[in-house]
């Protein structure tokens, strides 16, 4: 029998990958700017629910989480890390921003880039016996970490620097309850 993924989390070396919580509907203004959250779609208050939950999980099933979080530098990914994990610093990394526009209009050659930018993130390993949390978007299907739902987490095992990474399982938000269940 497999392992669950909850004795796995536990032990640490892991990147959780996260995409924020629910959004307002609509999009973010054109010219938006990171320091103004009217310009930008923001949690709505499921989503802020969401991320509430999120973080509550993670702490009912002790999975031990590496300080500082990070987050793309968007409101909705900032608040997102804030309500999760409101005890922990906040690092915001304007490099996870560009996967938002990875479901863009972009040229292949700025594509191939971002996934070689993200690669290299996520293949860092954390320090000894914690998870790193990454706070950001989704990736499109196929692409990267492929969709991720809201609030939801890709666990990816680093390989180290150069040496890339292995997804280890995508979890809804609605599966965290069930992390002690086989793999």
């Amino acid at each position: 029998m497999e392992q669950p993924i909850l004795n796995l989390l536990r032990a640490g070396g892991y990147n959780l990958y996260v995409r924020h919580g629910e959004a307002t509907v609509g999009k973010d203004q054109p010219y938006f700017n990171f320091q103004y959250c009217y310009t930008q779609r923001n949690l709505s208050d499921y989503g802020r629910r969401e991320a509430v939950y999120f973080g509550q999980m993670l702490r009912y099933w002790q999975i031990p989480i590496n300080s500082p979080i990070i987050a793309s530098p968007m409101c909705r990914t900032v608040e997102t890390a804030q309500l999760a994990f409101p005890a922990m610093y906040i690092q915001i990394n304007p490099f996870w921003f560009e996967i938002n526009k990875l479901g863009g209009n972009i040229s292949s050659i700025e594509q191939q880039q971002i996934l070689k930018n993200s690669q290299s993130q996520l293949e860092k390993i954390p320090p000894h016996g914690t998870n790193q949390v990454i706070i950001a978007h989704s990736f499109p299907s196929g692409v990267g970490l492929g969709k991720i739902s809201n609030m939801g987490m890709v666990i990816v095992k680093p390989k180290g620097e150069g040496n890339g990474y292995e997804i280890v399982k995508q979890i809804p938000l609605a599966d965290l309850a069930t992390l002690g269940n086989p793999l």
